[in-house]
């Protein structure tokens, strides 16, 4: 889908009653969330488990300062 047809289907979805600022928000939403997906596909992601590590080591090393 081109950014063009992207924006048309934005709009399409929005009531005829939106704001501008409604319309950013969603594409905003739409940009994250395709960016986050080329992320994914391109293999740019932390497991899981390796941040839940991370928070736990960073926390309770804080913690016990």
């Amino acid at each position: 889908m081109t950014t063009k047809e992207t924006v048309l289907a934005v709009l399409e979805r929005l009531p005829d009653d939106c704001t501008l600022d409604d319309v950013q928000y969603h594409l905003y939403v739409t940009q994250a969330i395709a960016s986050g997906t080329a992320d994914v596909d391109a293999g740019r992601v932390v497991p899981q488990e390796h941040v839940e590590a991370e928070l736990r080591r960073k926390w309770l090393i804080e913690s016990d300062r």
